[in-house]
């Protein structure tokens, strides 16, 4: 299970504020994280190699060396090459999140063998060699600059034909917050994704276009949720992209039963209630005119979406640690080490270095 990011860090700026020792704004608490995330992430491949060379025992819950492998797991994938356009050469693109390359698999021959990885020299020395003669069964590759030139090459080519098994780095941590009538922070739980709306982000009016020449519509205020098509009294809307789960509520203001077309232009506003998943920036959301009743509005209106909208322009959204709970003490120790540094506190630096020197060692025993 995951380290709650919101326990960590109230667990952090109650320590720090027990004597009033001083305060690590979300900014810096983000940035603190992440560096201690990764920081453990690296020294569990350390540990396993150790681990690796050492007598493993047998005892159920006891093998530290099962204990790590279980610890990176989670960051463990297999994922076609990544090329854009698709593959025209026997030359394949690393997946873009690969962090520690594993393994490579031929899936374009029959069994999908793996590839032996090989130098430029060693590569050189076996292809001059009459036995040593590459084949879809027995496939080779030289690795540089974060892609595969695989031999034999096929005579038709797909990012599919290879299929890479590595490990990936951590998301990034993210304490999402909002901010309260007299400054405070308040904890913002919803899950953060870069393609996701920011909840309660207006859409500048600029975003916002009203189709025809005359268009007209009675005021209001209307929910409206994403559907594949709009039908007449559905208060939906649709997009052009392949994102889905948003909300908007669209709002029109007049003071007479009829908004004359330059009211509406300037009176009509847009609001995300629910920020779904999937949208990209440039998307446009049409709300329908026959989503409506009759007369509401008479042409379509369209929002072109725009960076501003999206959780990575805000504070909004959260990210857990993705490290698992049986880190969470070194985490906290290790972010009030940095913490001290921060607020110039020799004592709080010394006591968690300390703390997590006596750790290790009783690991070590």
């Amino acid at each position: 299970m995951a380290i709650n990011v919101n326990t960590v860090y109230t667990t952090v700026l109650s320590i720090l504020n027990k004597e009033q020792r001083g305060y690590i704004t979300p900014y810096e608490f983000d940035q603190l994280a992440n560096q201690v995330q990764l920081e453990i992430f690296e020294n569990f491949f350390e540990d396993y190699n150790q681990y690796i060379r050492m007598p493993k025992t047998d005892v159920e819950f006891a093998s530290r060396m099962d204990h790590i492998r279980e610890e990176f797991q989670l960051f463990e994938k297999s994922n076609s090459a990544s090329n854009d356009p698709a593959a025209t050469t026997n030359i394949y693109k690393q997946p873009t999140d690969l962090y520690r390359f594993g393994t490579a698999f031929y899936e374009g021959a029959s069994g999908a063998p793996e590839i032996s990885i090989l130098s430029k020299r060693d590569y050189k020395e076996q292809t001059l060699s009459p036995l040593l003669q590459p084949s879809l069964n027995f496939p080779i590759a030289t690795y540089q600059q974060d892609q595969l030139t695989v031999y034999p090459s096929l005579l038709t080519f797909s990012n599919d034909d290879i299929e890479f098994n590595y490990i990936r780095k951590p998301k990034l941590v993210r304490w999402g917050y909002s901010t309260g009538t007299t400054g405070r922070y308040i904890y913002d739980p919803t899950v953060f994704s870069e393609n996701s709306f920011t909840y309660n982000v207006g859409v500048a009016a600029g975003s916002i276009t009203i189709g025809g020449s005359s268009p007209q519509a009675i005021p209001g205020t209307y929910n409206l949720s994403q559907t594949a098509s709009a039908a007449a009294g559905s208060l939906s809307f649709q997009t052009s992209g392949s994102g889905s789960g948003a909300t908007l509520q669209f709002t029109m203001n007049g003071t007479g039963t009829v908004l004359e077309p330059l009211s509406i232009g300037l009176n009509a506003f847009v609001q995300v209630l629910n920020g779904g998943d999937g949208y990209q920036v440039g998307d446009t959301l049409t709300i329908s005119k026959d989503s409506f009743a009759t007369g509401n509005p008479s042409e379509n209106i369209t929002v072109n979406t725009t960076q501003n909208m999206f959780m990575p322009a805000s504070t909004s959204g959260s990210t857990n640690f993705e490290i698992s709970d049986s880190q969470q003490g070194e985490v906290v120790l290790e972010i009030l080490k940095y913490s001290g540094i921060i607020i110039r506190d020799p004592s709080i630096i010394q006591a968690a270095s300390q703390e997590l020197a006596e750790d290790e060692n009783n690991q070590k025993r």
